[in-house]
């Protein structure tokens, strides 16, 4: 039986589908009714959504063909304890990530870096308990910041990491926030280490610009969201 994970994004909707625990394959549409077809042609019959873009109502009324339909919010069963103090503002995103890590490391201290628009540190204990963690400017942020805070510095984009030591401005301003990001992580990793054993697991659309950057033992995942939606998919439905 072919089970959905759906995450609608900003700009586009990722898709994961799953046999039991298992990831067959990944897609990226853009619209609601291709969703749909997608679904449709690959026999799914349960399917959990992640959606701060769309309205319940619009989705369950495109995907009323299929068996179960989950929506992931601040009520939704967790297969894990959530000690966030505010779970009404807790990003769906995190607290999938959050039960994809511990279904990987179950009873392990594991801390994901969610490097995407914000860098996101998350916690989640050896006692199978998501704690919560840091939110922090991710790149594009802050090449804007600097733009947009200053009269004369430009806006860059920048996707490598330089030479520590800038000679023009451009460059400065490049080491300043790629360098920046690599030494925040390494020195977050650091603090964390100090106190407990752990995990690292990276994920987020910038990741890759900073994995050979980081100076400890990580483990890339970059499907960790879909693979914690399937894991309160299979929580909540039984007969999957």
């Amino acid at each position: 039986m072919t089970n959905a994970s759906i995450d609608f994004g900003n700009t586009r909707i990722k898709i994961g589908l799953f046999n039991n625990d298992s990831l067959l394959e990944i897609f990226r549409v853009a619209t609601l009714s291709e969703t749909a077809e997608l679904l449709k042609a690959n026999s799914v019959q349960n399917a959990i959504v992640s959606s701060v873009t769309l309205s319940n109502s619009e989705i369950s009324e495109n995907l009323n063909f299929l068996k179960s339909l989950i929506f992931l919010d601040y009520n939704t069963p967790l297969p894990i304890k959530n000690n966030y103090a505010t779970p009404k503002t807790l990003g769906y995103d995190r607290i999938a990530a959050a039960v994809g890590a511990n279904l990987r490391y179950p009873s392990q201290n594991c801390l994901i870096i969610d490097i995407g628009t914000a860098i996101k540190y998350d916690l989640v204990s050896d006692q199978n308990a998501f704690e919560g963690g840091i939110i922090s400017p991710g790149r594009r942020m802050r090449f804007n910041a600097l733009h947009t805070f200053t009269k004369k510095l430009p806006l860059l984009d920048n996707f490598e990491i330089p030479e520590l030591v800038g000679h023009s401005t451009e460059s400065c301003m490049s080491s300043g926030v790629m360098n920046g990001i690599a030494a925040e992580i390494n020195g977050i990793i650091d603090e964390y280490l100090k106190k407990l054993n752990l995990r690292v697991l990276i994920c987020g659309g910038d990741a890759p610009y900073f994995e050979t950057k980081i100076k400890y033992p990580t483990f890339a995942a970059p499907n960790l969201v879909l693979e914690g939606l399937n894991r309160i998919l299979q929580y909540n439905v039984t007969e999957i």
